[in-house]
């Protein structure tokens, strides 16, 4: 006999069911997330007689140590989605009707009568490693593009010359902005004073000259002094500060990454893919994880929303665009393949897509979705890209 276990995950209580082919409950009961009630489940695996199946809602994260356990107790694992889960539950009697104990049963249900879901191995330290790099990195982006945002705001308000002349993404006009905010400040200090400021902060001797000469000259045609631009002034500067320090903090993260990346199973030869640089990388394996997951490049296209769906009921038959791929996957293999325009063989696809009335955005689209199938290429051979690489489906040499 088969049994098949759902284990609906929570921070410190799952739930877990059990339930044979014929669908019959044998185990309903709350699962702590301790080392001790883990291993007393195990134990209650055990005593089944019978292959077993276990599916979980959650990968990694709070579901870290019961998917551990199992697997080190050689429990085959499998993911089933939060939204088959919600999908799956509406459709039974009472289906707005939500709680654990039902949701470990769908799951076990969808266990039982679904064979293609996704099996969960051990991730090995590198590859943890690398999903909290990108995940941390992601983070201090999106807190840094806030940063930048307000930071402008306020400098607009109090100096919109000065404003106006900065590129505060760069370290040198954070340095700026650090030590001298005001049109008074910088008038007081003078050109040759500032820009001896930067070049001793290592902006280079030109750029702080430019910059200099461009802070000194805005300040000079607005003699007239915002109330409150101390208080504004003072809240620039601790911002610039702040942004300087998370620049140092994001470098040193893709310093790590830099060394992961070789260490993993696809790193160099996804990374040799032109576009493909050492964040896009580190991303696209974090969200890629398992190659085996996919039966090939149509399907990876199709999670990452570059495929069209057919849609067809009787006689009408017409394909349109994927709204449900993953929005983080798909923006990476855009992103590579916007920056992959630099190299002719990706140039000269854009330029053909583009002579066949495509706009733009378009032909990026076909382009990555293009970059699909090399991806998968160079991870079937794991050879590094030369240019040449041969059809997906063609045979290995």
């Amino acid at each position: 006999m088969k049994f098949y276990v759902g284990i609906d995950i929570a921070k410190h209580d799952h739930w877990v069911v059990v339930l044979d082919e014929s669908g019959k409950r044998h185990l309903s009961r709350k699962l702590t997330n301790t080392p001790e009630d883990l291993a007393r489940l195990v134990d209650e695996l055990r005593a089944l007689d019978g292959e077993r199946r276990v599916a979980i809602d959650v990968v990694g994260g709070i579901a870290s140590l019961l998917t551990a356990t199992l697997l080190q107790a050689g429990e085959p694992v499998v993911y089933v989605s939060g939204l088959a889960v919600n999908r799956s539950r509406d459709a039974l009697r009472g289906g707005e009707n939500k709680s654990d104990p039902r949701d470990a049963q769908v799951i076990a249900d969808l266990a039982r009568t679904r064979g293609d879901l996704r099996a969960v191995g051990v991730n090995d330290d590198v590859l943890v490693g690398l999903r909290l790099a990108v995940s941390r990195r992601r983070d201090l982006v999106v807190d840094q593009t806030r940063r930048i945002a307000r930071l402008h705001d306020l400098l607009v308000t109090v100096h919109p010359g000065l404003e106006a002349q900065l590129d505060l993404t760069t370290k040198s006009g954070l340095l700026l902005v650090e030590s001298f905010v005001t049109p008074s400040e910088l008038r007081a200090a003078g050109a040759d004073a500032v820009r001896e400021h930067l070049v001793a902060r290592g902006v280079q001797a030109r750029q702080a000259e430019k910059l200099a000469q461009a802070a000194v000259t805005a300040a000079r045609a607005q003699q007239l002094a915002i109330p409150g631009e101390r208080f504004l002034a003072a809240q620039c500067r601790e911002l610039a500060t702040e942004a300087l320090a998370v620049r140092a903090r994001i470098r040193r993260i893709e310093q790590d990454l830099e060394e992961l990346l070789p260490r993993t199973e696809h790193g160099a030869v996804v990374r040799s893919l032109p576009g493909m640089g050492v964040n896009l990388t580190a991303e696209f394996l974090v969200e890629v994880g398992d190659l085996d997951r996919f039966s090939g490049p149509d399907a990876l296209a199709m999670a990452a929303g570059l495929a069209p769906v057919l849609r067809q009921s009787g006689t009408v038959r017409f394909t349109r665009r994927n709204y449900k791929g993953d929005k983080n996957l798909k923006r990476i293999l855009y992103q590579s393949a916007f920056a992959s325009l630099g190299h002719p063989a990706s140039k000269a696809f854009y330029d053909r897509k583009r002579a066949e009335g495509k706009r733009h955005h378009q032909a990026v689209i076909a382009l990555a979705r293009r970059r699909i199938n090399v991806l998968w290429a160079l991870m079937r051979d794991r050879t590094p890209f030369d240019g040449e690489h041969r059809r997906p489906d063609a045979e290995a040499a």
